[in-house]
């Protein structure tokens, strides 16, 4: 029993003796196992990031694949709180760095090796169009303001490659805004956003610095340190913030200009109002803009003595483009007075400018007010006796000698009607290639610029025009004087045949006016109608404010020397608004007289074939007429009619004139109201 008892206790002894062992054994099996196997790897979380990138732990290198070290990215966590993407994990944007089962964190295993360049762009408009595939835009509106910005990007010079690393672009979404940082606020007029848009500057100062050392000294710069408001030009406001463009070229010329409008609105109105900004705003960058005169990143005050348009520096400034080098005269010294901002609405300012748009916008409204008045009034009573006439010719051909039935008068000789037709073309070439600079604003006048061949071609055009419009009408006053000359001891100033305005015509223009009214019969007149004497006259106050004004803008140099320089902005007041009075009272009231009228219409050849019917004579002339009956020269003024071709060729010519001035009238038209 002893024996046995003692064995028992002996096998328990071994049994926990083998089992002690054995755990022993595991646990060593274990603890080796635990030495040969990979370590964790940590979360890619931010956090992880962060534990090397924050910057904390001084500078950051690492050595590339040969062994030339470089400083890696270092991040602000606070300030990447802040951002823009501070709900986003870095693994986000830096996708290559990913957690590996069998090799760990590749990244943090060997930090040299290089990782993917982080496409803002491509992830931006990749994220635009999934949120506007599960129609969300509405919901996150500056994405799509974003996805814009990049489309701008890439049309950008920004976005061309560099010139000292073509694989680079010359600067990239990071260079700017600093994406672990960046974030653009939301509202305006806050400090937040006024701290933001004065950074702008320093900003581009990493690339620009030449260009930050003259803003400094400018007048935008000096408002914004001052007031610290924000509110004067930064770099974004003159070249955009992802538009940028070459700064030679001229697609920016003509958006800077624009521009600089933005902020500076009467000047840029009145600025337009040049022939500067008419030819900027057709889209020609080869005249003054404003950075031409007032300078770009130093820009100064006008009355700064350093400013390029101060008094002491302006002549210095408009020779910088006008002088012989480039085509144009020598700055007279009348360009030291000239208002390259005048405005016509300020009498204080601008007293001989006021002066000049108010005399003009009176000759206007009083021209315009009594022909068109004169016109509808007479379309009224001509339309009710045509009606009432039931349609039929108005006039009676027994009214008129049987024999002379099929007979002519002769009205012009074949001299004036050639006169007629080059006045006609020449004032139709003019009101073409003058329009588009009068109305540079509508959208035919840069397309009808074009066709034409440019402000410089279409110049030459309109000069060459204006020639020969002047060598008609001076052609036709020495004809005049000599005719006078000849006739002197018969002629009569206020007779029959004389265009001079007398009192017969003012009683014949009430005689008129009764009639258009129904208190009295129509009234007959002699050769020369008040209307055809008015539109004999136009022409002389027409030609000399047009021509002289004209030539005073043709030559500057000439009239410079010895005028002041607001002479050149009343003469472009005078020959525009001159201009607009002749094309539109032709084209209107003197269409009317001659053709619309229901006894013309619908168009009236007589200056084309040079004759008329006796009949219509009659009708038109009746003093004239009864008074050759009377004298027995009727007949020595008779002439057959013209030949069925010849009137055919006339209403042909006169209907491609009217239908060309109907069309010059209508773009004049729709210039007034759209961009006058």
């Amino acid at each position: 029993m002893h024996f046995e008892s003692s064995l028992s206790r002996l096998r328990r002894f071994a049994g926990s003796f083998w089992l002690a062992g054995a755990c022993l054994g595991l646990a060593a099996a274990a603890a080796n196992a635990a030495d040969q196997a990979p370590a964790t790897a940590p979360a890619l979380d931010n956090a992880t990031c962060l534990t090397c990138h924050d910057g904390r732990k001084g500078k950051l290198e690492v050595k590339d694949a040969s062994g030339k070290p470089h400083e890696l990215h270092a991040v602000a966590p606070d300030k990447y709180g802040q951002s823009v993407h501070a709900m986003m994990q870095c693994v986000t944007c830096h996708a290559d760095i990913k957690d590996n089962a069998e090799k760990g964190n590749v990244h943090a295993k060997d930090t040299a090796q290089p990782l993917k360049k982080v496409d803002c762009a491509g992830c931006h408009e990749d994220l635009w169009e999934r949120t506007q595939k599960h129609g969300r835009a509405a919901d996150r509106p500056r994405l799509g303001v974003v996805a814009k910005n990049i489309e701008a990007y890439r049309k950008s010079f920004h976005a061309k490659p560099s010139s000292e690393d073509k694989n680079k672009p010359n600067a990239e979404c990071n260079d700017c805004h600093d994406v672990h940082s960046f974030n653009v606020p939301a509202t305006k007029n806050t400090p937040e956003y006024t701290q933001w848009r004065l950074s702008i500057p320093t900003l581009c100062a990493k690339c620009h610095s030449d260009q930050l050392d003259a803003y400094k000294t400018s007048v935008h710069a000096e408002e914004n340190s001052k007031n610290m408001l924000a509110q004067a030009a930064v770099c974004s406001d003159c070249h955009t913030a992802h538009s940028i463009s070459n700064t030679s070229g001229n697609p920016f010329k003509l958006t800077v200009t624009s521009n600089c409008g933005g902020c500076h609105d009467e000047q840029f109105k009145t600025y337009k109002d040049t022939f500067h900004g008419r030819i900027t705003t057709l889209g020609y960058s080869y005249t003054a803009k404003c950075f031409d005169c007032h300078g770009s990143h130093e820009i100064k005050r006008v009355d700064d003595p350093q400013s390029k348009v101060s008094t002491e520096n302006r002549m210095k400034t408009c020779q910088a483009c006008h002088n012989a080098k480039k085509g144009l005269p020598d700055v007279p010294k009348g360009f030291a007075s000239f208002e390259p901002h005048g405005n016509p609405h300020d009498v204080h300012r601008y007293p001989q400018i006021w002066a000049a748009f108010q005399l003009m916008t009176g000759l206007l409204l009083g021209t315009f007010a009594f022909f068109w008045l004169h016109t509808a009034l007479w379309f009224y009573r001509e339309y009710k006796e045509r009606k009432a006439r039931g349609g039929d010719a108005h006039i009676r051909l027994d009214e008129v000698p049987a024999r002379l039935h099929d007979k002519h008068i002769q009205r012009f000789s074949p001299v004036w009607r050639a006169a007629h037709l080059i006045f006609a073309i020449s004032l139709m070439v003019l009101t073409l290639t003058g329009m588009p600079l009068f109305y540079p604003d509508v959208p035919w006048a840069p397309a009808i610029m074009q066709l034409l061949g440019g402000p410089k071609v279409a110049g030459i055009i309109h000069r060459t025009a204006a020639v020969i419009f002047a060598g008609v009408f001076f052609w036709h006053l020495i004809y005049i004087t000599i005719r006078l000359g000849r006739n002197w001891r018969t002629f009569k100033l206020f007779g029959p045949n004389s265009l001079v305005p007398g009192l017969q015509d003012l009683k014949d223009i009430i005689a008129m006016f009764k009639w258009f009214f129904g208190k009295a019969p129509r009234p007959v007149f002699d050769r020369w109608t008040y209307w055809e004497k008015f539109d004999y006259w136009a022409p002389f106050w027409g030609v000399t404010i047009i021509g002289v004004s004209g030539l005073v803008m043709w030559l500057p140099g000439v009239f410079g020397a010895f005028l002041p320089g607001w002479i050149f902005n009343v003469a472009a007041i005078f020959h525009g608004e001159e201009a607009f009075l002749a094309v539109v009272f032709l084209f209107t009231v003197h269409f009317f007289n001659n053709h619309f009228r229901p006894d013309k219409f619908p168009v009236e050849v007589v200056m084309f074939t040079g004759t008329m019917s006796l009949e219509e004579f009659k009708k038109d002339h009746g003093v004239e007429y009864q008074r050759m009956v009377d004298s027995g020269e009727l007949e020595k003024h008779l002439v057959e009619p013209p030949s069925r071709g010849m009137v055919r060729a006339s209403k042909a010519l006169a209907f491609t004139l009217i239908a060309i001035g109907l069309t010059l009238l209508t773009l004049v038209g729709i210039g007034f109201f759209r961009g006058g």
